[in-house]
């Protein structure tokens, strides 16, 4: 499965759990990251040199990533609910469509705004490692989430 797929869904299944605790997210977000941080610091061996250009601009695109899929796409979620979603209407829904396409253009042209950013900072070989060392990231912290599920 693709990061772009994995991502949003580990955000969601992530967020979920969070938000039952009551406005912990930004917390819970923050420790997320920070642990994203150190795995990739260790699995991607940045130089001084590339770590210092590479850090502003993956954290520019972590956060605004963060923004359109999660924050933008919740309130659309919000929309299709059972109760919402029975009552809306066609104009309704082809409005919403219409702005989930639009949020899916500006996460597509964020995505490539900062592939070329990173070509301009790294080799791609540290590109593509870096695409991996997020998905192993990804799936690490969905086996750790539903470990904890299990323990429950």
């Amino acid at each position: 499965m693709k990061i772009k797929n994995i991502l949003p869904l580990l955000l969601f299944l992530t967020s979920f759990s969070i938000f039952a605790q009551n406005g912990k997210i930004d917390e819970k977000r923050e420790k997320i990251k920070a642990f994203k941080v150190s795995f990739l610091t260790t699995e991607l061996e940045l130089t001084s040199t590339e770590a210092e250009k590479f850090w502003p601009i993956y954290n520019a695109y972590d956060d605004k990533q963060y923004e359109l899929k999660y924050l933008k796409m919740k309130t659309y979620l919000r929309q299709l609910k059972d109760d919402n979603f029975k009552n809306l209407s066609d104009k309704e829904a082809a409005t919403l469509l219409s702005q989930i396409e639009s949020t899916d253009k500006e996460i597509y042209q964020l995505r490539e705004k900062y592939m070329n950013s990173l070509k301009k900072v790294l080799p791609a070989k540290k590109i593509l490692l870096l695409k991996k060392s997020e998905d192993d990231f990804n799936r690490k912290l969905l086996q750790q989430y539903r470990d904890k599920g299990n323990k429950d």
